[in-house]
């Protein structure tokens, strides 16, 4: 819930048009609301501007079908993660708007309009086998409201194909930096540019990368400055923090 939403609950009882039972209702499940196997923060889009995000694995198909169902109900867009098809086909049928993205494994529903933002967010990938994590990265940041350029297969195995892209990197606000193996596309990346560079480890590679420990490790160590660097394929997180940056 927005404050919008709020100041219009309080024009609304002052006018007559909602009663005080009602709106008391209303304010009273405003914090979070309890279904038993989840708390569902209906407050976080009134602290943080955005409403809460739905982490789709571990959970069953019932439980992520109700979450939606109050989510919607409240008005809110909604963003689900590491969902499956399966997941997805049993929302879609109850909420024939919802998109999947297949390469992400993300579950998107738009009820209310997204208002893009200026500047853009560039998602760029060392291979093509970084694009699912980059892609979570890529619609976590267009949900949340801002324009994201997509950048794939440009590593330093061939860094000729990096440079033909470097007016687009260099014009965005906000840089994602997705790659494996040696993860050494951020720090590339990072010396080339004058935004913030996000990194992303993947687990993309083979024995010696240790599940995308050796990429975490190389993009933690980079000597490129203005460069940060989250979980080993948290797309989800590199998205929300590069939109945060972008409306700053």
């Amino acid at each position: 819930m927005k404050v919008e939403a709020i100041e219009k609950l309080l024009i609304d009882v002052k006018e007559n048009k909602v009663d005080i039972a009602e709106a008391l209702s209303t304010l009273k499940q405003l914090p979070y609301q309890d279904l038993g196997f989840a708390k569902i923060d209906h407050h976080r889009e009134l602290r943080q501007g955005y409403p809460e995000v739905i982490y789709c694995s571990g959970k069953t198909i019932d439980q992520i079908v109700h979450i939606i169902e109050i989510m919607i109900h409240r008005g809110s867009n909604v963003l689900g993660t590491r969902a499956t098809e399966e997941m997805f086909e049993a929302v879609k049928k109850q909420f024939p708007m919802a998109a999947y993205n297949q390469s992400a494994r993300t579950i998107t529903i738009v009820q209310k309009e997204i208002e893009p933002s200026k500047g853009y967010i560039a998602v760029v990938t060392g291979g093509t086998s970084d694009m699912p994590v980059a892609e979570e990265a890529a619609v976590t940041a267009e949900i949340l409201g801002n324009k994201v350029e997509r950048i794939y297969d440009v590593g330093v195995a061939g860094i000729h194909r990096l440079f033909s892209k470097l007016e687009i990197i260099t014009n965005a606000r906000v840089v994602i930096a997705v790659a494996g193996m040696e993860g050494a596309l951020a720090s590339v990346v990072g010396g080339l540019v004058d935004k913030p560079v996000i990194a992303v480890p993947t687990s993309v590679g083979y024995g010696a990368n240790f599940g995308g420990l050796a990429a975490l490790l190389s993009m933690l160590n980079s000597c490129a400055s203005g460069t940060a660097v989250v979980n080993i394929d948290n797309g989800f997180g590199a998205g929300y923090m590069a939109s945060m940056i972008n409306k700053l």
